[in-house]
Formats: structure tokens, sequence, C-alpha cells
């Protein structure tokens, strides 16, 4: 999946001289988390999220009067306190990809560029939405998860199993066991109804199905050949 498939389109934005004020009006108005700043040529400039906003709405002295902590925080505009060192991304980017920028960066959004066009913003949700349809959750599958070495044709053997038995997958995603070199966790989905014949098929070709969180995972993992 890429970006571009998913990236909001309907871009709210606003200019450097919007005050902190009316950002935060029009964020709680829009019920969104960040505000594009463009500048009037239309060029992305900036970012506004609403964690820059309540850090800033807070820092004026608490001795103020409404009035007077309202008309300071009219003199703060976008400008003063949005990021502008702003990372982006293309619509051809990966989801993947997305979701580790914004790990390693400790940001929720990017904005989404063509060449030198603003065309769309991505959040931490979106991603987080999309890999969860992909990892195939609901309550009308059961997890399963086998541990494999890491070798050619470990996948196919253990799809090949469920394909006998005439279970589908409807969902599979692996990753390296770090204390564990050589060893891959397969985790896959199957229907709900089809939960015990799998596992019966796997413990049958030699595979130990963990189906729960289990503290110690030496049991499960594949015998040394």
């Amino acid at each position: 999946m890429y970006i571009g498939r998913i990236m909001h389109t309907d871009l709210v934005t606003i200019d450097p001289e919007t005050s902190l004020a009316d950002a935060r009006d029009l964020i709680e108005e829009k019920k969104i988390d960040h505000l594009l700043v463009v500048d009037k040529n239309k060029k992305l400039v900036g970012i506004l999220s609403d964690r820059d906003l309540k850090q800033n709405w807070a820092s004026p002295a608490t001795s103020l009067s409404v009035h007077e902590l309202n008309y300071l925080l009219q003199k703060v505009v976008a400008k003063m306190i949005m990021t502008k060192t702003v990372l982006t991304v293309s619509p051809d980017t990966t989801i993947e990809r997305a979701a580790y920028i914004m790990q390693t960066e400790d940001i929720s959004s990017l904005p989404v560029m063509e060449g030198d066009n603003l065309v769309g913003i991505i959040t931490s949700t979106d991603v987080m939405a999309v890999l969860l349809e992909a990892i195939g959750i609901s309550d009308d599958s059961v997890r399963l998860g086998i541990f494999v070495g890491d070798s050619i044709g470990a996948l196919a053997e253990v799809s090949g199993l469920l394909k006998k038995e005439g279970i589908n997958i409807q969902s599979l995603f692996c990753w390296p066991e770090k204390d564990y070199p050589g060893v891959t966790q397969l985790v896959l989905r199957v229907a709900a109804n089809d939960g015990e014949k799998a596992i019966k098929a796997l413990n049958s070709g030699g595979f130990k199905v963990k189906t729960r969180y289990e503290k110690d995972i030496a049991p499960f993992l594949p015998a040394e050949k």
C-alpha cells in the first residue's frame, strides 16, 4: 500500500500570520491534530500541531485575566511557534516506510509532496488503521504463531499443510526473533471455525503452534537440524 492511496487531500491550511487563538479554534472546529502552514504562493513553510498549541497556550502567566490572556494569544502567530523544518514524503512512499519515519523521528504526521506541490497529509492514525487492516484482526479469526528456521521453503511448508486441509490464510506477517538468531515467527490468521483444524494440521507437520502469550517461547522453537 502506498501513501497516495490513503492520504488526506482535503487539506486544512493556515498562513504564517494566523494567530494562536485562531489556529486553536480551527483545530477544534475541524477535529484535527495538525495545521499545514503555507505562504501566499501555497508553498509549505511549516506545520503546527495540537501539541505545539497546548504547550504555548500554557506558557503565559496564570495571573493574567481572561481578557489579557486572549489579547496576548492574538499577538502570537503561527510562524513564531510552528515547526519550520518539516519532514515530508511523496505519494509513492510505502505505508511501512511512513510508519518507520514517524517512529524514528517521533512525529505523528507527514505532509505529502508531489514535487514542490503540497498534495496531502498522512497521520500515524491513518498508518495504524491500514496496518491493522493488513494484519486482519477480527472476531471471526484466530491468531496462530509458528516459529520456523529462517530458511528457504519454511513458509511454503506451513502454507502447504493448511492448503491440504482446505484452510485459507486470511493474513500473514513475520519477524525475526532477536533473542534466537536464525528463528522467525510466522503470525497468521485463519477463520475462527478453522482454528482447531489448522492447529492439528500444523502439529501433525511438526510445528508447535502458539495461540496465546507465553513468557517462555523455547518449547515452541523449531528443533535444530
